[in-house]
């Protein structure tokens, strides 16, 4: 079963022309941008929407590290996670699907706190509930 959420703040944005190859911009005009599709193997000269999924996916994760974090009662230094969205073909099934994983760096703690932390913030993050089931999430941690 879905739960709703009470919603405080929602974002807006439009895309148009040709999908991938398209423009997108939110409401406000804070993100306003051409997009193209992803070419392995060749330098992109405009972003995609698995980067700003991966972008998206990291800077919400890192906002659970802390949140977690407070909630185990632990004191995190700093703390990076990198998304990495990967898109390709589903094989039996047809059509495309995408892959995530987290590299997540935790600094001040050790290894089995760190990963106490990130598997923490992997049940409170809200890309992380979205995700859950539909795609696969890797979160890998490491610590300094």
């Amino acid at each position: 079963m879905t739960t709703t959420p009470k919603v405080f703040y929602t974002a807006t944005a439009t895309a148009t022309g040709d999908g991938r190859n398209g423009h997108v911009a939110t409401d406000d005009g804070l993100l306003d941008l051409d997009l193209a599709t992803p070419k392995p193997f060749t330098k992109a000269k405009r972003t995609n929407p698995e980067q700003l999924f991966a972008a998206g996916y990291a800077a919400c994760f890192n906002s659970a590290i802390g949140q977690a974090a407070k909630q185990l009662k632990v004191r995190v230094d700093d703390s990076t996670v990198t998304g990495k969205v990967g898109i390709g073909a589903l094989g039996l099934t047809g059509g495309f699907g995408l892959a995530v994983t987290l590299e997540v760096h935790l600094v001040g703690v050790d290894d089995e706190t760190a990963r106490r932390v990130a598997d923490k913030a992997h049940e409170v993050c809200p890309y992380s509930h979205a995700t859950r089931g539909n795609i696969p999430v890797e979160v890998t941690v490491t610590t300094s």
